[in-house]
Formats: structure tokens, sequence, C-alpha cells
């Protein structure tokens, strides 16, 4: 057989429906004893260290809604809590009494920013990370 560069490669490869292209790679995957997952996933974790802290900053898709305290209208702010998450009040009101504590964690930016709207709107003081 003869052997194919990579031009011809991705040219095959584009001439391929998704379903294609699917089946192609769970059958490399067979063939070779590999996954195809493993040098996505330390290729990207590798971009943001090479790229510096700025831009690490800018990727950012997942943060953490940090509760830092919870101010002088503590019910208010468990209320909300509650409201954000699927916590009793027994664990709500652990959680803003454990303060520094997340609320949220892993959530996108507009979730996370609502998140922190409504804290700070109870009193809260809050951090994003």
């Amino acid at each position: 057989m003869a052997k194919l560069s990579t031009d011809e490669l991705l040219e095959a490869f584009k001439e391929m429906t998704l379903i294609e292209l699917s089946e192609f790679v769970k059958q490399f995957e067979d063939t070779f004893n590999v996954t195809a997952a493993a040098p996505v996933a330390v290729a990207a974790a590798g971009a943001p260290a090479g790229g510096g802290d700025a831009a690490a900053a800018e990727e950012q898709d997942e943060f953490d809604v940090i509760l830092e305290a919870a101010g002088d209208k503590k019910i208010q702010v468990i209320k909300e809590v509650r409201a954000l998450t699927s916590l009793g009040l027994k664990e709500a009101k652990d959680l803003v009494d454990g303060a520094p504590k997340p609320v949220l964690e892993k959530v996108d930016k507009a979730a996370a920013d609502k998140a922190k709207e409504a804290l700070e709107g109870a009193g809260a003081t809050v951090t994003l990370k």
C-alpha cells in the first residue's frame, strides 16, 4: 500500500461524514490500543502554561463562587445560598457560618456572575475564582 501524506489524509477526512469519522476513530483506537482523548487533554492542559497568566485568565470558562463573609444580613444570605444550591436549611446555615467556603463550583461565567450579584445583594462578600 502506498504511504499517504498528511495532506492526503486530511483531504480524505474532509470527505467523511461525522459518523464515518467517529467509526474510524473507534477502529483506530482498537487497532493501536490508544485513546484519542488523552493527547487532546494533554495539549489543552499544556497550552495555558505556555501563554502565561493573562492567557489562562482569558480562557477560563469555569468559576468557583466563594462566600468570604455573610455580612450583617446572615438570614438573607442563607436564603440566597439555598436558592442557588440544593442545600437544606441546616446545610446552608453551616456553609454560611463556615465562610469562607465555596457556594458553587465549576460553573460558567454567567451563572457565577448571577450568583455573585444575588449574594452581594443579600449583603455577603463574594469572590470568583
